[in-house]
């Protein structure tokens, strides 16, 4: 394949669009893969559960201590009754004697409930500073996320707009460099990551393989709009400097000549 070395070398620019391409893709892919926001939103999750535990927990001391506050109410009445029906003289020596064991039994009862909501209230009361505890993590918590996931949005937005860039590039490189160019290329580099790369001295700017002399001599002296290929690795090779008739380099005054 014949081609003006102009457009050839525009290859090398067409290449490093598709490199940029490439690296905003792994880019991306790495970053839809950071684990960094849902691991927040588990946090948040896990603290919102914490709270929602707590507070059953404290709705049920709640229930409890509600429940001894009856029972002690009860009891204490009880008892005022007990006293009253003493204190009165209607009682039998043998009922004073019921009575009087009757409120010995209720004052240790209202003791034991007393001790009962004493420990339920302490309890509540820990789990009140667990609970708030939880609920200002679990505020910290929201507050990272968002920024996590404003950071990530951002990050997404940035690479979206550099690739949509390069995309914009690479399809003006692809209307400038002649069809038959571009469609080789094309065909390279759906089978490899690097499709054209600069020949410099004797070695491939693709697999990096210095070619021998032999093999040189006729990279030399092809004519300067020949379309060449690696051997070792299929790229299309760019030359840096077309060959002379001799198939050595041309002086750099002939070659400025050549390129305006």
């Amino acid at each position: 394949m014949k081609a003006d070395l102009f457009d050839q070398r525009r290859l090398l620019e067409l290449q490093a669009v598709d490199t940029t391409l490439t690296q905003l893709d792994q880019r991306r892919r790495k970053l839809e893969a950071d684990d960094a926001v849902p691991a927040a939103r588990r946090r948040i999750q896990a603290l919102n559960d914490r709270v929602a535990s707590l507070q059953a927990d404290i709705a049920d001391l709640d229930r409890d201590i509600k429940r001894i506050e009856q029972e002690v109410e009860l009891v204490t009445k009880r008892a005022e009754n007990d006293r009253s029906r003493m204190a009165s003289g209607a009682a039998a020596p043998k009922e004073l004697e019921g009575l009087q064991s009757e409120l010995e039994s209720l004052a240790r009862r209202q003791n034991s409930l007393e001790d009962d909501e004493l420990e339920y209230m302490e309890r509540r009361e820990g789990l009140e500073g667990e609970l708030a505890e939880s609920r200002s993590q679990a505020e910290e918590a929201e507050r990272a996320l968002a920024e996590a996931e404003a950071d990530h949005a951002g990050k997404l937005e940035r690479l979206k707009t550099e690739t949509d860039d390069a995309s914009s590039d690479r399809r003006a490189l692809t209307i400038a460099i002649p069809d038959r160019l571009v469609e080789l290329y094309e065909r390279i580099h759906a089978r490899q990551p690097i499709a054209a790369a600069e020949l410099v001295g004797r070695r491939c700017g693709s697999c990096r393989i210095e070619k021998s002399p032999a093999d040189m001599a006729p990279i030399q002296a092809a004519p300067i709009d020949e379309v060449l290929r690696c051997e070792e690795c299929n790229a299309i090779l760019i030359r840096s400097d077309p060959p002379t008739d001799s198939g050595r380099p041309a002086p750099r005054d002939e070659l400025d000549e050549f390129t305006r």
